[in-house]
């Protein structure tokens, strides 16, 4: 489990998460972030606004995708935090899939493939969950 090349997942990850994460609280501010937003098919933009009109669903993901990768990072809890990851890196993937697949499918990719790696790696701990 600490062979570079997990050290490497993690690390990649990790930064992933707390760079879009941190886009995500920043436009709580601004409107845009730091990361311009990208044009959207219709339909994904209406997803997107839709949430944002929540008030609270943006904040929360962001939030919790710089908590993830900062526990991916500092190699704290790392069970827990692919756990927690795992629906967001789903619904990351499945909003690509479905509503934007010209858009960031390569962005979604990479992030799910990465969180089924490191569950993989770090498959002995998640083993008694399933049995």
């Amino acid at each position: 489990m600490n062979s570079k090349f997990t050290k490497i997942i993690r690390f990649a990850l990790g930064l992933i998460l707390i760079v879009f994460g941190a886009n995500k609280l920043v436009m709580i501010i601004n409107e845009t972030g730091f990361i311009p937003p990208p044009s959207l098919p219709t339909e994904a933009s209406s997803f997107m606004t839709s949430l944002g009109a929540t008030g609270y669903i943006l904040p929360i993901v962001g939030a919790l995708e710089v908590y993830i990768g900062i526990l991916l990072i500092l190699k704290k809890w790392v069970p827990f935090a692919l756990t927690l990851l795992a629906p967001i890196s789903v619904n990351i993937l499945l909003f690509h899939m479905f509503l934007d697949l010209s858009g960031g499918i390569i962005g979604a990719l990479i992030v799910t493939v990465l969180n089924i790696i490191l569950i993989y790696k770090h498959w002995s701990q998640f083993k008694p969950l399933f049995y």
